[in-house]
């Protein structure tokens, strides 16, 4: 992420450009990065490493961000949690959801999530996966996923608006680079297909051992989510997503959303 006086590009109207930049720098820390330096900060961001130290330091006071002693290593610091908490308080849909999660991750022997958009990722507020299951749990509350190849991120996509979705789609292959081509075309490939199905399915493109299949859900305000149930691909096969897991995943989509007052948007054709 370049920042603006670094690339030439102009202001967004109504933003605060060090503002940006602290954000910027809280979103570097993922599950597989939870330890950074200043230099891998200034890396990621695209912010000078002086800027970015004194970022840090910043968040560091506020509690966002803990450093080690007398080091130049950062990590998320507690404030994040609550932030985190008071964020998902709020979704009362998640307690909706949850049992209905639960009874579909038991029936159906997968893990079942529930997903936001952040950015140009997906995170999940929800996580429900079968009580006798040996697999040990790859995602959980709070865990990203990319939204250009991953089976939550492409449902997403595919329910908004043509508008929104074109420029999403753009800030995509802006961010990706040179990636974007192996990317792309799996991409477009999901979005056809949810036109006639009403799902998208990954196989693979996420994690290269898991299958996976996500439907969207839009919320009362017009806010979209996705649902998602996926497991080892050689218990999830691509025909096992769609004659089994999809009419379920379907059916649990239908019935939050009528429990929160939304709707699920229907395939485009019934050729499925």
């Amino acid at each position: 992420m370049q920042a603006p006086e670094d690339n030439g590009s102009p202001q967004k109207p109504d933003t605060v450009s060090a503002l940006e930049r602290g954000v910027a720098v809280l979103r570097c820390f993922t599950e597989e990065r939870r330890v950074l330096t200043s230099t891998e900060l200034s890396r990621l961001t695209g912010v000078p490493r002086p800027t970015v130290t004194r970022l840090a330091s910043t968040l560091v006071t506020l509690g966002l961000l803990s450093q080690e002693p007398e080091g130049d290593r950062y990590m998320l610091g507690p404030g994040v949690v609550s932030l985190a908490r008071v964020f998902l308080a709020g979704l009362d849909f998640r307690a909706i959801a949850r049992p209905m999660m639960q009874t579909l991750a038991e029936a159906a022997g997968g893990s079942v999530y529930l997903a936001v958009p952040d950015g140009l990722d997906m995170v999940l507020i929800e996580a429900c996966r079968p009580r006798t299951t040996m697999l040990a749990p790859r995602l959980d509350v709070g865990s990203r996923v990319p939204m250009a190849n991953s089976a939550l991120g492409r449902s997403y996509l595919w329910a908004l608006k043509p508008d929104a979705r074109k420029a999403l789609m753009e800030s995509l292959r802006l961010s990706r680079g040179s990636d974007w081509a192996s990317v792309e075309p799996g991409l477009l490939r999901s979005l056809g297909q949810q036109d006639k199905a009403g799902y998208s399915i990954s196989t693979g493109e996420f994690h290269r051992e898991i299958n996976s299949l996500s439907v969207p859900v839009i919320g009362p305000n017009d806010e979209v989510m996705a649902l998602n149930c996926g497991t080892a691909a050689f218990i999830y096969t691509e025909d096992h997503l769609r004659q089994v897991i999809a009419p379920q995943l379907l059916a649990l989509a239908e019935a939050l959303a009528t429990a929160i007052g939304g709707h699920v948007p229907p395939p485009l054709s019934s050729d499925k």
